[in-house]
């Protein structure tokens, strides 16, 4: 297992400190820029292209993102990364762009966005583009098969759960993920406290939420968990 105690250090903007797409849009390299100027640790999602390169982007549509529908796995990162983001300059910046403009001032949480029968190889790129990275870097995903895959690839960076669910079923699918050998959990908020959670932390398994939107929802991460994963407002103006 890695050592992912240093997620507990700063709160994690999510995808980015953007605005809530008004001005500066999600996973764009603006939204890092703001983050690493406030201090915050950056999460982001990662999608593969089709030209088997990791590129920065949430969704699996291009719809609501760059306004032309099509599946971003469809497209190569040279093609994507021509396509503006809510029509601003900002471009679909690969992993790489996006670990040349962080360089390790902040620490970066990246969610592999899976799709089962379709992401071979996608772990093992994720980690040959951080290869040589000098900077704090976690790994997560909802897909147990990607988990499964980087744990395989001896990932030399914290791997963690991304989950939700405040259900027995759930939290049987959540133990058996954890068998793994996983250093962390990113848990949605508003599923807080649950007697899984609070069996990993016990284990002193370090716990972040989210997404964070407002105040309350910061004192119930801080209540139950250890760090949170915020948009829509700036937790220093709390």
């Amino acid at each position: 297992m890695s050592d992912a105690g240093w997620i507990k250090d700063v709160p994690v903007a999510h995808r980015g400190l953007h605005d809530q797409n008004k001005t500066v849009w999600e996973n764009t390299l603006s939204a890092a820029r703001r983050a690493i100027e406030a201090g915050y640790a950056i999460e982001c999602d990662l999608q593969y292209a089709s030209d088997s390169v990791p590129v920065v982007f949430h969704d699996d549509d291009m719809a609501r993102l760059c306004g032309i529908p099509g599946d971003v796995r469809t497209r190569t990162s040279g093609e994507l990364k021509m396509m503006a983001i809510g029509g601003t300059a900002d471009r679909v910046p690969t992993l790489k762009d996006l670990l040349l403009t962080v360089k390790g001032q902040v620490p970066l949480v990246i969610e592999l966005k899976g799709r089962e029968g379709d992401d071979e190889g996608f772990a093992e790129d994720v980690l040959e583009v951080l290869s040589g990275y000098q900077g704090k870097v976690a790994l997560m995903s909802f897909d147990h098969h990607l988990l499964k895959d980087l744990k395989a690839a001896n990932c030399p960076y914290p791997v963690g759960l991304t989950a939700e669910g405040a259900d027995p079923e759930s939290f049987f699918a959540h133990d058996e993920a954890m068998q793994l050998g996983l250093d962390f959990i990113s848990y949605s908020v508003a599923d807080l406290p649950n007697s899984f959670i609070e069996a990993q932390r016990r284990k002193n398994i370090p716990v972040i939420t989210w997404t964070v939107r407002d105040e309350n929802a910061m004192r119930h991460t801080y209540t139950h968990a250890d760090q949170m994963t915020f948009e829509g407002f700036d937790p220093r103006s709390v």
